[in-house]
């Protein structure tokens, strides 16, 4: 949803670098490329130009022209401004004292309460609570069976004693709910109501009634994040007519200008509290708008990658992976270079992942043309192959691959590509294990070398030439013979020792009454 907004940053970032001090001319130019991105982004008016004051305001001090690298000093100043308009600090779900903690949820019909309610159902069931989701949208056609389909799904308890269609009283039923959460020992008590295609006097009334019946710990407006500018004139009239206590945004995985996202929170005076990015049930998460700003900024997100990572992987799973790296990756077969893929797969869209890396902005259209399917077909692949032939690829021969082709239903460039693959992988492992760093890349410090080119191999010592002088060679033979009947490894006697001398040896102590000490023989 941010793409443009972060290219057009991007490049206006890009113009600065270089410049080893900022006039006010170059400011102003800036300012005016930050200003015309966020209105293509459809923010408000009225948040850019709070924005762009106070971005302007601070690029002119001594924090900028006193830095080393001013360029720098902008982004981070507009980073830090970013975080202010998208609410600052991360707001947390507000509990009750006294349960069940009760979380109503208000919006426009469309905007996507119903299937929302069953991802923070979800996602609060992660965090070790029961919640119970109440079906008070009794309006539009098949809601309460939606919601209950929703529950299903996310695994949480469905409260929907009326059949809805027009029948029944919904403020009846939220007050019910309370009782029944209570008897079924539910910590959380989810209340979707029902929307309108616009704001009218009867939505805002029913809302409230049972804002009144149920005095929610929290009212969440849902807020479809591809609305635009009506998302400012939506918001601010529900804060009149229910006074919500929080945002969520849902869509955010849309191709529309995310405005919505940055110009709600500054107008309402009211934190964004949850995002919602895809369609499946985990797609959801608390929001951070120190992480947003990163990312709208091309800075990533890896806080948020490392969290998705510790809930997908298994610690017992993530030992045995250690064990077998720091073994040289001898032991790594394809079964679990297929259980890696998969894990991996659990943490959701490959493309979505890679897009909270640093940097990635730059390579956005390779990651969006990632295709989820191809890892299905990798497991295909690795699961037509026989046990003994996941564990030494190495004896899958031509006809092996053939029969793995069919199988699989894939071609047999496909499977030799898969096995190039694997030993790649595995050398790298090796490599790294070893402390020889990652073929093809360059020495990093603390890991080796890495590179393709081989060190210089050290001159072999040559044997010991002897010497030309008749008497000198007597004497280095008759030095040798004497060493060889001390024995192996034992050095020629030298001369005894002066009282007093070297190492503080006393008077008839010489060589042979000196004994090295114990590590010093051990080292030997």
């Amino acid at each position: 949803m941010f793409d443009t907004l972060s290219d057009r940053l991007a490049a206006t970032f890009k113009n600065l670098r270089g410049k080893g001090r900022l006039s006010e001319a170059d400011i102003d130019a800036t300012c005016r490329e930050i200003r015309i991105a966020l209105l293509e982004a459809d923010v408000a008016l009225p948040v850019v130009r709070a924005f762009i004051k106070q971005v302007k305001d601070r690029a002119l001090t001594a924090e900028v022209s006193a830095a080393l690298n001013p360029a720098q000093q902008i982004v981070k100043i507009v980073n830090e401004e970013l975080i202010n308009i998208l609410g600052g600090e991360t707001r947390r779900l507000r509990y009750a004292k006294t349960g069940p903690t009760v979380i109503m949820l208000a919006g426009l019909q469309g905007a996507g309460k119903t299937t929302l309610a069953g991802k923070l159902g979800h996602w609060l069931k992660q965090q070790k609570h029961t919640p119970l989701l109440v079906a008070c949208d009794l309006q539009r056609p098949n809601a309460v069976t939606q919601l209950g389909v929703v529950a299903e799904r996310a695994g949480v308890a469905f409260y929907g004693p009326q059949p809805g269609n027009g029948v029944g009283d919904p403020v009846q039923v939220a007050r019910d709910s309370i009782e029944y959460a209570k008897q079924k020992q539910h910590d959380i008590v989810i209340v979707d109501t029902a929307g309108r295609l616009g704001i009218d006097a009867e939505l805002m009334q029913q809302a409230a009634d049972i804002r009144a019946a149920v005095d929610p710990d929290e009212v969440l407006f849902v807020l479809d994040a591809m609305i635009g500018q009506d998302a400012v004139t939506t918001a601010q009239a529900f804060l009149e007519g229910v006074d919500f206590t929080g945002v969520v945004l849902s869509k955010l995985d849309g191709d529309a200008r995310g405005g919505a996202a940055l110009s709600v929170a500054h107008v309402t005076g009211r934190q964004i509290m949850f995002a919602s990015n895809g369609e499946k049930v985990d797609d959801f998460d608390a929001f951070h708008p120190d992480r947003m700003a990163s990312r709208i900024l091309g800075m990533g997100d890896m806080l948020s990658l490392i969290e998705k990572a510790e809930q997908t992987f298994s610690q017992a799973e993530a030992e045995k992976m250690a064990a077998k790296l720091q073994g040289g990756g001898k032991d790594f077969t394809l079964d679990d270079f297929l259980s890696q893929l998969e894990q991996v797969q659990k943490m959701g869209s490959i493309s979505k992942l890679l897009g909270m890396l640093p940097g990635m902005g730059q390579i956005r259209d390779q990651i969006n043309s990632i295709d989820d399917k191809d890892v299905n077909r990798v497991g295909a692949i690795i699961k037509s192959m026989t046990p003994a032939e996941r564990t030494d690829p190495k004896i899958i021969n031509g006809s092996r691959r053939l029969r793995i082709a069919k199988g699989s239903g894939t071609g047999v460039g496909e499977v030799n590509n898969l096995v190039e693959r694997f030993f790649d992988a595995r050398k790298m492992m090796t490599a790294m294990a070893s402390g020889k760093g990652i073929p093809g890349m360059p020495g990093i410090p603390g890991m080796g070398g890495g590179g393709k080119k081989s060190a210089k191999k050290a001159p072999q010592a040559k044997g010991k030439r002897k010497s030309g002088n008749p008497l000198k060679r007597a004497q280095e033979e008759q030095a040798a013979a004497e060493r060889r009947a001390l024995g192996p490894g034992a050095d020629a006697p030298a001369a005894p020792a002066a009282p007093g001398g070297a190492f503080g040896l006393g008077a008839g102590k010489g060589p042979a009454d000196f004994e090295l000490p114990k590590e010093f023989k051990d080292l030997l």
